[in-house]
């Protein structure tokens, strides 16, 4: 398995440091209509080493949390459903930070412990669902094979309408750059996900 830096390649901006538009660049990731409740904060991971290394280019920051507030808070999945996605793209891209960002937001969805670390093995562990093992092997096979194979389309279409099917591709999409980028960063765990 390839290396992560073991030091930040591009550093994170503390929040005092981020340029003018930065804070305007992180507006679209709270959509004007959103199907599903923003998260709690308060007591919570602030992801601030992820949003500091967006700082460092606010036009990006932008166009991505844009994209980024679809599949977080108006995707047509369940939260539960777009966490299981999230958490399988961060075990495969063995991306340390999005696995732990991740990880509480999946308790706050719903996922138990037991569930997130079953999320890891992936879809041929005891206990899931079919159509949870049939997300969890389009992540696999999405992030192979850039495609998903016609058996497990067939199980996800059996649940899912277009723009479920849609929603699950962007998700697994999204957090695969995403998890490419924080990777090729070095982006490091801030010390509220450490301690997690």
């Amino acid at each position: 398995m390839p290396e992560s830096p073991r030091r930040p390649r591009i550093a994170p901006l503390a929040p005092a440091e981020w340029p003018a538009g930065m804070r305007d660049a992180l507006a679209p990731l709270r959509p004007p209509n959103p199907r599903h409740e923003l998260p709690r904060s308060e007591g919570r991971p602030k992801g601030l080493n992820v949003l500091g290394t967006f700082a460092r280019y606010p036009e990006l920051a932008r166009a991505f949390m844009t994209f980024n507030g679809h599949v977080l808070f108006a995707t047509t999945l369940t939260p539960r459903q777009r966490e299981l996605l999230v958490l399988r793209v961060a075990a495969l891209r063995d991306s340390a930070y999005e696995w732990a960002q991740h990880a509480v937001i999946a308790g706050d969805n719903g996922i138990d412990e037991e569930e997130v670390a079953r999320v890891a093995t992936g879809p041929e562990a005891p206990g899931w669902s079919p159509l949870d093992r049939a997300m969890l092997r389009a992540v696999d096979e999405l992030v192979h094979d850039a495609t998903i194979t016609d058996t497990t389309w067939a199980v996800l279409s059996g649940s899912f309408d277009d723009q479920q099917l849609l929603d699950l591709v962007f998700t697994v999409g999204a957090y695969e750059v995403l998890a490419m980028a924080l990777r090729v960063c070095g982006t490091p765990l801030d010390d509220d996900l450490k301690r997690t």
